[in-house]
This record gives structure tokens, sequence and C-alpha cells, in this order.
């Protein structure tokens, strides 16, 4: 990751109210994988955009905090000839019900099929979560379908990468402890600070 971009997004941000509100949205997929009969976490970008990134993200505070269901399925557009674990396709999502977790990723405005098939899971029961790069007024947007959703959009030509690192890092701290800004700004700390040189 590009530390003179983060170190730059940082100043930006600083008041803002946008790592707040990652924070916050972060807390509310913990609360969700967390509660009562929870379901699995199905992640979901578009035809051109696979959150890997966020995937292995989430997967890795899924074991550093001990919370399982923070390791997402990974559902895919146009599943190649993989392993199971990396052939998910997108039909999971209409048969996601009452307990699961949808969180879509989405750079640019999510298509029609996408938009339809997190719909079919909502109405079945399903939690639906966005981190959205389209304008927040966009017409037929995620907007109108996520319980919840962060905005990406409203920090001018922030990263979109890096607010997926901020909220699975959040993701992964739980309530009681240092608040999720805290750790965001630690977390941003780290990544603009110089590497430690060794001396001889």
């Amino acid at each position: 990751m590009d530390a003179v971009r983060v170190s730059a997004l940082r100043e930006r941000l600083t008041g803002t109210g946008w790592l707040e509100a990652a924070g916050g949205f972060a807390g509310s997929l913990r609360r969700s994988v967390e509660r009562r009969g929870a379901g699995e976490l199905l992640l979901v970008g578009t035809e051109a955009y696979e959150p890997w990134h966020l995937a292995a993200h989430l997967a890795d505070e899924a074991a550093w905090s001990a919370v399982p269901r923070l390791a997402p399925t990974l559902l895919r557009h146009r599943p190649p000839a993989a392993p199971a674990h990396l052939a998910h396709h997108l039909c999971r999502l209409t048969e996601a019900r009452r307990g699961a977790t949808v969180l879509v990723v989405a750079p640019e405005a999510a298509g029609a099929r996408l938009l339809e098939r997190v719909w079919d899971a909502r109405r079945h029961g399903a939690t639906v979560l966005a981190v959205d790069g389209a304008a927040p007024t966009a017409p037929g947007d995620l907007g109108g379908i996520a319980h919840e959703r962060l905005a990406v959009g409203t920090a001018a030509e922030e990263p979109f990468d890096l607010a997926q690192h901020l909220v699975s890092a959040a993701a992964g701290q739980p309530a009681g402890r240092r608040s999720a800004l805290a750790r965001l700004a630690e977390l941003a700390g780290r990544l603009t600070s110089a590497p430690a040189l060794n001396r001889w």
C-alpha cells in the first residue's frame, strides 16, 4: 500500500467524520455476524471487480479475533474451474435467508443482475451491507437495498482498497476495548510511518 497516499488521505479525512463512519460500519458488520442465529457472511463484488483483498483481510481478522463468522464466502459472477472454496457462484445470493449477512463491495454502480439478487437475499431475511463507490444519490443503487451503506465517494478521491482495509481492521476489534476509531488511527499511523532500519 502506498504510504504517501495513505498519509494524504489521513490528513484529508481528519475532522470529516469519515473515519468514524468507517468504524461504525465495521461495527455493524461485526454485530451482524455475531448475533444469535447468524449464518454465513457472503461477500460479493461487481462483474468488473472481485473483492479478493477484503476477503483475505476479513479471513485474517476472523482468525485473530476468534470470530470465525467474519471469514466470508466470496461469490463470483463467473467462477472459473477452481477449488470449491473459490468457485461459489452469484446464485448463492438467492439462497440467502434470515441470519445471513450479504456484504456488497461496488467501486462503481452495481449492475441490474447483482441488484436483483441482492434484493432477493434481503426479501428472504438476509442483512445487506454495502461498501459503495457510486454517488449517494444515484437512482436504483445499493442505497435503496442495503440496510447500511458506507458511501466511499463521500471522501473525495479516496482509494477504494484502503476503505476496505480500514473496515476489515475495525471489524476485527471487539466492542469494549479500544474504539474502532482509535484502532483505525493506529493502523493509519503504522501505514504512514517509515520502516525501521536495522543497525549493525
